[in-house]
């Protein structure tokens, strides 16, 4: 993800020429959010956001280690391959799209959780399908049994294509829509 996307304009210290078109959520209370390029720097708040966010379904599961759940993030993070979701100059998120041999994998993407129900992961899950489906290429992701992420996922033209005890992974091709996957 090597652009920048506002809904409220760039930022003067975000790469103009790396800035596309306006981008806003469904609600209010997210309006203006933009997507930049991850840094080294942003590592640490990363790994705590998606402490927060999957300790929930990782209890659920019986996974949940305080030390593993940042340090799986820590040894995958590539600056190269994420997107940093802000709103008002504040990390709102992430998202990674990173390239393997027959697809492209999403990957860290996560919502702080008073940004989660508001349209915000539908409006950035979007973005980042419009650029893959420009390309051609079909994603893949895994998400944990049980997590309602998955929903978001089906509502925007994934499918299941294989299960483990823990688990989900999907696929979608280029331009599915839900139900079409």
């Amino acid at each position: 993800m090597d652009t920048g996307v506002s809904g409220s304009g760039t930022r003067p210290d975000v790469d103009v020429d790396r800035a596309v078109p306006v981008r806003t959520t469904s609600s209010a209370h997210d309006a203006g959010w933009l997507l930049r390029t991850a840094v080294a720097a942003d590592i640490e708040a990363l790994a705590e956001l998606r402490a927060t966010v999957m300790r929930a379904d990782l209890e659920r599961l019986g996974r949940y280690d305080e030390h593993h759940v940042r340090q799986r993030l820590r040894d995958a993070f590539s600056p190269r391959h994420t997107s940093i979701i802000e709103i008002d100059r504040e990390l709102a998120g992430s998202v990674a799209l990173r390239p393997a041999e027959d697809r492209q994998w999403l990957e860290h993407f996560y919502l702080a959780p008073h940004r989660q129900g508001r349209g915000l992961g539908s409006a950035v899950l979007r973005t980042v399908l419009e650029r893959t489906d420009v390309q051609g290429v079909t994603v893949g992701l895994n998400v944990l049994r049980g997590s309602a992420a998955r929903r978001l996922y089906e509502r925007h033209g994934f499918v299941v294509e294989a299960e483990d005890p823990i688990d989900v992974f999907m696929v979608r091709p280029p331009g599915a829509t839900a139900g079409t996957g």
